[in-house]
């Protein structure tokens, strides 16, 4: 059996890992495509060392963007409720639907914040009327807004 090599990667590489992450491979895999193309270096105390510093500026990060995203829930829940206004026929029911970019346009309009349009789940909603919307705001914080559906 060959000898392994350990080496810590500076970008990800697929089917290996992440940047930061330490791993064993071939050693003709680390000196013919991972050292060379600057996509690892060799297990140095140093760069151990380095990779500890990284790691915790990286969860500093995460919580930083954490605590934003409970920040924007809390102020969406402060704010209650969004209107959305839509052409209507007869019975109130709306010519077309109300979609997601609709919603992520009246949060805008309201909280002067950008929110990504694939990040809100909105239910069938063919009539006027109030609706509960979902909102990913990050993988652990998610808001539920009310949403009133109103004719123009």
């Amino acid at each position: 059996m060959a000898k392994r090599v350990q080496v810590v990667l500076n970008e990800d590489v697929l089917s290996l890992g992440k940047d930061g992450d330490l791993v064993e491979v071939a050693p003709g895999y680390a000196r013919n495509f991972l050292l060379p193309f600057g996509k690892a270096v060799p297990v140095t105390p140093a760069v151990m060392k380095q990779v500890g510093h990284r790691r915790a500026k990286q969860a500093e990060h995460q919580a930083a963007i954490k605590q934003e995203a409970l920040d924007f829930q809390t102020a969406l829940v402060t704010i209650g409720r969004f209107t959305v206004k839509k052409q209507t026929g007869e019975d109130d029911v709306l010519f077309g639907t109300v979609t997601n970019g609709d919603v992520a346009e009246a949060i805008e309009t309201a909280t002067k914040k950008e929110i990504d349009r694939r990040n809100i789940i909105v239910p069938e909603i063919h009539r006027t009327g109030s609706y509960k919307v979902q909102v990913k705001l990050h993988n652990e914080v998610n808001a539920e807004i009310n949403l009133e559906v109103v004719s123009y």
